[in-house]
């Protein structure tokens, strides 16, 4: 009937596994028409989602017609049917608020044959002169096909299709069922007393009142619309009820609502499901070769919190910091290593029950049912990077190494002959650095007893940033040509013709070029926006101080971007285009911190906000820079002046003071702080 009416075939047919779908010949049905079978998994109605909301809805409106109509559960197939009738003629969002109807046929939905079901209709019969010259009846839909209405017919009990029918639509037939209709007057009273009162007592008072009385009666059986009052948490008939929903409620937590109420007994939990994680390493060049990887995960997306974890949040070393390190060990041409912890996050230790599924390739035979209470953490798991650093932090406090106050991932430990001993931490790869390496091994050392450890010698590259060193020149160099490369070739700007300069004059950035007509935006939906703001941030806040400006114009139109933005943003990658060889350059002078502030008054031309820019250098190489809009409008260029040093001090505000003992250098960075701008 589908191909039929509208001339579109049937190419995939999705079902649960009935066997009303599953036979024989409906496979060799689907086989011969060449309609492909998707079949769900058992207990996944997710699966199929679409047919499965449909069906709720269609359950849904029909408890609520068979509630309003009285009519016996044996008309289920009537009032379901009416409803997808109902369905089909009903404005949906879905399709720009038009029926299914009339996207099926073409013709507008016709409401004026539409009557309330399950109401009294009088049919028009012809028995005889003297015979009534209608039945009574109650409405039961439409039949299809038929130009008629579908009634049930109370004298015969027999189905009757009529197109001459009157229908009484202010009133409902009380009941059905025909049974037990002698008190429904008296218990609808009653009901109707109960659900007027607002308090348990005044319930229980008219329960004793109207059991007393002669002429009333309390139906055992209690009827939809009856108020229920609340019962205690230990409940036994509950019990059931709450194994099923525990798993959402802490065991500690006081409940917010009556369902969280009953289920608090319980002290149920989710298993976490896991999966294998299959990755070719590059390796790093002249270290270690390429390998490859397998790691079991554990998906910690249905954790749930409160129950199966509480803080998540777990520091990084910034990028400032690897660059201050970076340019302190140039400048006192100090030892540098790289190190890696096999396997980070197996190494925290769990605060919490956590009840994991047995990993594919491990299930022990006859114990398939069984799981995994975890005693490590995890990857996957939402608590696993925050126990990781924990664990290492109460391990370096442990052997007198001192914590940054404004870093947490940086420590430090002064020796006896004064020099310092500095280890920087991101996730699982550390930099160390001192001037023996005598103390260097020492570390190691103790790192090695408590946690497995991969020695990768000199520091050659972390975080896609290759780490250079030329100790006869007294240089280190710190490059991303290789992250930069194959982001050209990511965008495919690898072949564009280079420009010189990052962002030029004749681009004026306004949110009025963003896209306003459906189709345009439309269009820029397709274009790679975010996904090449963001590669070019990263390079910026790595190694590029030059993009600093150019990233922070581009990334105000993340949201709608337009063509004049986008052709900004290939701007930026013919400059990288020109540029993949620059990079930062480390070396032994005598310039201690110096920093250069300025702000530029009303830059933004949609807001009139000013620009604040500023870099740090460390012997003469850039450490922290920063090219941004100021939060609230300056009413002057001297408020813009003052409002731009203030940002600027934050980033390394008493840092240095920890690292080293730089208070002479400090008062050099006022200095030259104060003559090298107009601030």
């Amino acid at each position: 009937m589908i191909e039929k009416q509208t001339g579109k075939q049937i190419k995939y047919l999705r079902t649960d596994n009935g066997l009303e779908f599953c036979s024989d010949e409906f496979n060799r049905l689907c086989k011969s028409e060449g309609i492909m079978r998707h079949l769900t998994v058992r207990h996944t109605p997710q699966q199929n989602s679409v047919a499965e909301r449909i069906n709720r809805t269609i359950m849904e409106k029909v408890r609520s017609m068979f509630s309003d109509a009285n009519l016996p559960k044996s008309f289920w197939a009537e009032v379901a049917s009416t409803v997808c009738f109902l369905i089909n003629r009903s404005p949906s969002v879905a399709i720009e608020k038009k029926t299914p109807q009339e996207v099926w046929s073409g013709n507008p939905a016709n409401y004026s044959d539409l009557k309330i079901f399950g109401c009294p209709a009088y049919a028009h019969v012809d028995n005889g002169k003297l015979e009534p010259r209608s039945i009574k009846c109650v409405f039961l839909g439409y039949k299809a096909g038929v130009k008629g209405y579908k009634l049930w017919c109370l004298e015969n009990r027999k189905v009757v299709i009529s197109r001459d029918v009157v229908f009484d639509e202010t009133a409902m037939i009380p009941n059905l069922s025909l049974k037990d209709s002698s008190n429904k007057e008296n218990q609808k009273q009653v009901e109707h007393q109960i659900n007027t009162e607002s308090t348990p007592q005044d319930i229980t008072k008219i329960e004793n009142r109207v059991a007393s009385s002669p002429q009333y009666s309390i139906a055992k059986n209690r009827t939809r619309r009856e108020i229920k009052p609340p019962k205690k948490y230990a409940e036994d008939d509950l019990v059931a009820y709450a194994l099923n929903v525990a798993e959402d409620i802490d065991a500690n937590q006081e409940p917010s609502n009556y369902s969280e109420a009953v289920t608090q007994k319980s002290g149920c939990k989710k298993t976490v499901r896991c999966k294998w994680v299959f990755k070719n390493k590059e390796g790093t060049p002249g270290v270690e070769e390429p390998r490859y990887k397998a790691r079991l995960v554990a998906k910690g997306y249905i954790q749930i919190p409160g129950v199966d974890f509480t803080d998540v949040f777990s520091p990084v070393v910034k990028h400032s910091s690897i660059r201050a390190l970076l340019g302190i060990v140039a400048m006192h041409d100090l030892e540098l290593e790289q190190l890696d912890v096999k396997s980070a996050f197996l190494h925290g230790e769990l605060e919490e029950n956590i009840y994991m599924q047995q990993p594919e390739g491990f299930i022990v035979s006859e114990k398939e049912n069984y799981v995994c209470l975890l005693r490590k953490s995890l990857y996957g798991l939402k608590q696993s990077p925050r126990q990781w650093y924990k664990r290492f932090d109460s391990f370096m406090t442990s052997h007198d190494f001192k914590r940054s106050s404004l870093d947490s991932c940086v420590y430090f430990k002064k020796n006896s002959d004064g020099s310092f001993v500095y280890l920087l931490l991101y996730v699982g790869d550390m930099l160390i650095a001192a001037k023996d390496k005598g103390e260097i091994r020492k570390v190691k050392a103790q790192l090695s007893k408590e946690f497995e450890m991969k020695d990768l010698g000199p520091a050659k590259k972390i975080l896609g940033m290759e780490i250079l060193r030329d100790r006869k020149s007294s240089k280190l160099y710190l490059s991303q040509k290789g992250y930069i490369e194959k982001v050209l070739c990511r965008f495919n700007m690898q072949s564009a013709k280079p420009v010189s300069t990052p962002l030029t004059a004749h681009f004026r950035l306004l949110s009025a070029l963003s896209p306003q007509s459906d189709d345009k935006i439309e269009y820029m939906s397709h274009i790679p926006y975010s996904s090449a703001v963001g590669s070019l941030m990263y390079a910026m806040v790595c190694s590029r101080p030059d993009l600093s400006y150019a990233v922070s114009a581009i990334s105000r139109y993340m949201t709608v971007p337009g063509k004049e933005h986008w052709k900004v943003v290939q701007w930026v990658l013919r400059y990288l285009r020109g540029t993949t060889d620059v990079c930062l350059q480390f070396g032994r002078t005598k310039d201690g911190v110096i920093g250069y502030v300025d702000a530029n008054f009303a830059r933004e031309l949609n807001k009139r906000r000013s620009l604040t820019g500023y870099v740090f250098t460390i012997g003469g190489c850039a450490i922290s820079w920063k090219a941004t809009l100021q939060t609230t409008v300056a009413l002057s260029t001297t408020e813009a002046e003052y409002m731009a040093i203030i940002e600027a001090f934050k980033p390394l505000r008493g840092f240095m003071e920890e690292v080293e003992n730089l208070f002479a250098m400090k008062n050099l960075f006022i200095e030259n702080l104060c003559q090298g701008g107009d601030c």
